[in-house]
């Protein structure tokens, strides 16, 4: 059975371009299933029944998972098993009869315009790491990139005539998506710093660490949690809150849903559609505050 999911993973990978961390997601969800399976006495996937699945799930809710992690793992297993199906290796499908809980859906943090500028001003642009800092929030916000793309960004992915950047997002799929002038000018003023010395074995990425080497996306998270602890935003800290303050901002200021969609990168549209119920409950605040009526 491992070697089942060795060679379902190795898909995944191969041909079907998954990221490393959702790679690592499947694999944990997938081996926590394994070990039930063997405490079970099961010796082959194609032997796990429904019933069998309903008590995984009812032992996922006993260990103190949430809906979204639930959901994740049944999700997982119920990939493995159309693979499986797929290769002729089981004739069935038993997650199929199983009701996987719904992902709880969170309206994402985010900063208001007033709260932007004031993180945005924040980094000390008098030394090179508030350059860099000052760089990274403004793309960050200016292009509603994920901090993963944002960290893998190269110095050559910059077309600076059209403030355009190459981004290589999930699935390893590339865009195009725009930065405009701040962000570009940000970068600039980065770039042409003199302390700015790149070492030879990373001489492409764009944003560096202090030995010179590319920033990692925790070191980006962090970055992002000190300045908002600097600046007493009171927000819940996401590596993410730059990306869902530009989508929304977008909405609220009449950009169409379907143009949001490709800037952020969502191959869905109903990922983007989140970012809807945002400006919608917005516009209730604002309704309940200047409405006589309301």
């Amino acid at each position: 059975m491992k070697n089942a999911i060795e060679r379902f993973l190795r898909e995944l990978d191969v041909e079907r371009n998954f990221s490393k961390h959702t790679l690592r997601a499947y694999r944990i969800d997938l081996l926590q299933f394994l070990e039930f399976l063997i405490k079970e006495k099961v010796e082959n996937f194609g032997v796990a029944n429904n019933l069998l699945l309903r008590k995984f799930l009812a032992y996922l809710r006993d260990e103190g998972g949430s809906k979204s992690t639930i959901g994740r793992k049944m999700a997982s297993i119920r990939s493995l098993y159309k693979f499986l199906l797929k290769k002729g290796e089981i004739d069935h499908n038993p997650i199929l009869a199983v009701r996987i809980p719904k992902k709880e859906k969170k309206l994402p943090e985010f900063l208001d315009l007033k709260e932007i500028e004031i993180l945005l001003d924040s980094p000390d642009t008098n030394s090179i790491k508030g350059l860099r800092d000052k760089a990274i929030l403004e793309t960050l916000y200016g292009s509603g990139i994920r901090v993963s793309e944002l960290v893998g960004l190269n110095i050559e992915d910059i077309n600076w005539q059209l403030e355009l950047i190459r981004v290589r997002g999930k699935g390893k799929k590339e865009r195009l998506t725009p930065i405009g002038k701040y962000a570009s000018k940000a970068i600039r003023d980065y770039q042409d710093s003199k302390t700015n010395v790149r070492k030879q074995n990373d001489t492409k990425a764009l944003f560096l660490n202090k030995f010179g080497k590319r920033l990692t996306t925790r070191s980006v998270a962090r970055l992002i949690e000190d300045y908002l602890k600097r600046t007493g935003l009171n927000i819940k800290v996401s590596p993410h809150m730059l990306r869902h303050s530009f989508a929304t901002h977008l909405l609220d200021r009449g950009a169409g849903l379907r143009a949001v969609q490709e800037l952020l990168g969502h191959a869905k549209l109903s990922s983007t559609q989140i970012y809807t119920h945002v400006s919608a409950e917005r516009l209730k605040k604002v309704y309940n505050q200047a409405h006589p009526r309301a």
